[in-house]
């Protein structure tokens, strides 16, 4: 195992995916890569215009925290990547695939069971989707 994908949003449910990428990274010596997607959300119909769920400046924060977590987690080999997309667990499979990334590492959120019926769960399709073996830190 030479790369990990660690995929994040601004919550605390990301702290300890953050945590064990960079712990795995470490003791694999492999390549750590934090991956946050900003949701593109609307667009559909006439009116077209679809929007990002954050703002440059707040993805940029969720990045930089992230990293300095998970430098102080022990990761040496690090990198950062902002991607944007409707389909957020899509896009983290499509770039751990397109990538040729070994692992994949994601938070969960805890919803309950109605919020997954509802909601869904990013965590719950990453691991349907995945090419490789996919984490779920709680």
């Amino acid at each position: 195992m030479t790369k990990i994908l660690c995929a994040i949003d601004d919550t605390e449910h990301s702290k300890p995916a953050i945590d064990l990428a960079a712990k795995l990274a470490q003791a694999l010596d492999a390549e750590l890569t934090i991956l946050v997607v900003n949701q593109l959300i609307g667009g559909y119909g006439r009116a077209g215009g679809s929007t990002l769920v954050w703002t440059s400046a707040e993805v940029e924060k969720a990045l930089s925290g992230a990293a300095a977590e998970a430098k102080k987690g022990g990761a040496s080999k690090l990198k950062v990547v902002n991607a944007e997309s409707r389909d957020v667990a899509r896009a983290i499979t499509t770039y751990a695939e397109d990538n040729h990334y070994d692992q994949i590492v994601v938070g969960t959120g805890g919803k309950g069971a109605m919020s997954r019926m509802m909601l869904g769960s990013v965590s719950g399709d990453v691991v349907q989707r995945a090419h490789c073996p996919v984490t779920v830190a709680r």
